[in-house]
């Protein structure tokens, strides 16, 4: 008689458990890792961006004698890119002129565009007098954006700014302050760079533009109604 091979049962179930936990572990890691891949959405509200922009302006301005110019733009410069919608609002500042640029000119007048705006910042947050923030309210806008009002509180005066909010694949980015819920910054800017632009061209307008930010601060600092304005 042939004789059939035994088959040890508890081997089998051993060998069995051990496999399903293998299994198990491998079902894990793979999910694991699809976890990590999933692209994240951004959380942070309108809102919040703004007030961790102003929390930012507030610590600039009561360290500003310590920090100094550059030491101020420097604080400054992570937590604007992080509010700014740099590229956008340089785009829509030259309007229907941005069209007529290369893309090397393009690239050139961002990055004027942002040092500009960061040098305005550094120079006018130079000095702390009891300013504080409040956070109005947001309320929806056109074309999906947010308007995120506030006011700054100065000694002798309030100034209401309004931020234009986009939420963008980086989380929600200013693409406009309106000084005293009206004046665009944006709006003065357009007007007076493509005034230059149409009149001058563009390396005028440029150069014009990296001249101001490789200048000094100004001998007299500014008033608090006048640190939003450009």
């Amino acid at each position: 008689m042939l004789a059939l091979p035994v088959i040890r049962y508890p081997a089998l179930r051993m060998f069995s458990h051990r496999a399903a936990r293998v299994a198990v572990w491998l079902l894990i890691a793979a999910l694991a890792t699809s976890a990590r891949a999933e692209p994240v959405a951004p959380a942070t509200s309108a809102a919040a961006v703004i007030e961790r922009f102003h929390a930012a302006l507030l610590d600039v301005m009561k360290n500003a004698e310590t920090l100094g110019m550059d030491g101020r733009r420097e604080r400054l410069t992570p937590v604007m890119d992080e509010t700014y919608d740099f590229p956008g609002m340089a785009q829509r500042s030259l309007g229907a002129g941005w069209a007529k640029l290369d893309e090397a000119q393009r690239a050139r007048f961002r990055e004027v565009f942002r040092s500009l705006i960061l040098r305005t910042y550094a120079t006018r947050f130079n000095g702390y007098r009891s300013e504080r923030f409040e956070m109005l309210g947001t309320e929806p806008s056109i074309a999906g954006t947010e308007i995120v009002r506030t006011v700054l509180h100065a000694t002798n005066e309030d100034v209401h700014l309004d931020y234009r909010m986009r939420n963008t694949p980086a989380g929600w980015r200013m693409i406009d302050v309106y000084l005293g819920g009206t004046i665009s910054e944006l709006a003065l800017r357009r007007a007076e760079y493509t005034a230059v632009l149409d009149r001058d061209g563009f390396d005028s307008l440029v150069s014009a533009l990296e001249r101001k930010v490789s200048e000094g601060p100004p001998d007299a600092p500014a008033s608090s109604d006048s640190r939003f304005k450009k």
